[in-house]
């Protein structure tokens, strides 16, 4: 953290400084399969990898943020990075770097394509940190595959202020001649990368023109040129994830998975903090102690279109009176979040994120939902907030929300 003033600051030229200082790792990586996009970009990379590993590949695997530790971010042919392996690499990093300006990001992410580099596997699948064109992850020349999730307004302060700005970052992961699958997207975002596929010649295997994907009848049905297929719905909560589904199915498809594959890229994927039931662990007994019978859910979603995605999901629960517990950083639009959960929440503790920087103090967050119409109060902890909505309503649902910061510490104080 101590390399560079700033947390994000958008250029390539220091990873490709000190990736040249490594010897290229870049270059001598497993087929990659690279992944931008505002929304789904976990999911998507979690359903692959775990259809991927069904036909016993190898698979790599790079995600951020981390929840509960860093090694989460790094996953060498299936397996969190060890400790050992993780210090050996860092080390590296630090001396081929020289004390030069560098973020965080940008050397973490050079330590994990060393790391992927030097360690067998078949496949390399890499999530975008930030945007796209810019992000410390576009510094393969020539990935298997390409993908984009569904883009939408977020991170204003540095990919733009309109839709066709940010599609035109994300779509600079965008390689020539490299296809690339495309989720459902806004007009104004699909005709960005549209042109952008077109000048590379870029094969696009679109959502809603080369491939579809719908729910019926508690099912999942995925069509594309090769045919139908028949599947359960996915493992992950929440008709937005009938659509990262499709995305995966695309993609596993554009790289030759047959149909054992695919079913079991939906039953088998794990993707914490994406309304994830807590099931065990002292929040959860304090939740449901005494005569409280309360539901534990958590969800790292942060914005406007995953706020949508996350009220569309809780309808299809079984009853019970929502309440949130909502911690955000003061980038994201709060109101904009809210506004989609305003007609489903009973009330809202808003507590700040113990630690971060960039946190929301709590009265920001609570007025921002008053201001939606939520019934809000701050509270100093999760926990507290927990203990406070349970003495009210022993039966609540209780969802903690609004970041994937809090997540962690959630995830991390539940054991």
């Amino acid at each position: 953290m101590s390399l560079h003033p700033k947390i994000i600051d958008l250029t390539l030229d220091r990873c490709w400084r000190l990736l040249a200082a490594l010897g290229h790792p870049e270059r001598a990586l497993p087929p990659v399969i690279h992944i931008a996009g505002t929304n789904g970009k976990g999911s998507v990379l979690a359903t692959m990898r775990a259809g991927l590993e069904a036909g016993d590949a190898r698979v790599h695997a790079y995600t951020s943020p981390h929840l509960a530790r860093f090694h989460e971010r790094i996953r060498l042919a299936g397996e969190l990075i060890s400790e050992p392996a993780l210090a050996e690499v860092l080390d590296e990093c630090e001396a081929a770097n020289g004390g030069e300006a560098i973020t965080y990001f940008e050397i973490t992410t050079c330590a994990a394509l060393l790391a992927f580099a030097r360690t067998p596997a078949d496949y390399t699948l890499l999530e975008v940190g930030l945007g796209g064109r810019l992000d410390a992850t576009n510094v393969v020349e020539r990935p298997a595959l390409t993908v984009i999730t569904p883009v939408s307004l977020d991170h204003q302060q540095y990919l733009g202020e309109t839709l066709p700005e940010i599609a035109g970052e994300k779509a600079g992961i965008i390689k020539r001649g490299v296809p690339c699958v495309v989720g459902p997207q806004e007009d104004a975002a699909l005709e960005v990368i549209e042109a952008r596929a077109a000048k590379l010649g870029a094969p696009l295997l679109a959502h809603g023109q080369h491939w579809h994907v719908w729910e019926e009848r508690g099912r999942l049905v995925f069509q594309d040129e090769r045919g139908l297929l028949d599947l359960p719905l996915p493992r992950l909560i929440g008709a937005h994830q009938v659509q990262n589904a499709g995305i995966a199915l695309a993609g596993l498809r554009a790289l030759g998975a047959g149909e054992e594959a695919c079913e079991a890229a939906l039953s088998r994927a794990e993707w914490p903090a994406r309304l994830q039931r807590l099931r065990h662990g002292p929040l959860v007994e304090a939740a449901q102690g005494a005569a409280a019978s309360a539901e534990l859910w958590l969800d790292g979603g942060h914005n406007p279109a995953a706020g949508l995605a996350l009220a569309e999901a809780l309808t299809r629960l079984p009853p019970r009176p929502l309440h949130l517990v909502c911690g955000m950083l003061n980038t994201k639009d709060v109101r904009g979040y809210l506004r989609p959960l305003a007609p489903l929440a009973a009330s809202l503790h808003a507590v700040s994120i113990e630690g971060e920087a960039a946190t929301l103090p709590a009265e920001a967050t609570r007025d921002a939902a008053q201001a939606e119409g939520i019934p809000a109060e701050t509270a100093p902890s999760p926990a507290e907030a927990i203990a406070a909505i349970v003495a009210r309503e022993p039966g609540a649902r209780i969802l903690i929300c609004g970041s994937l910061y809090l997540a962690g510490q959630v995830l991390r104080a539940n054991g």
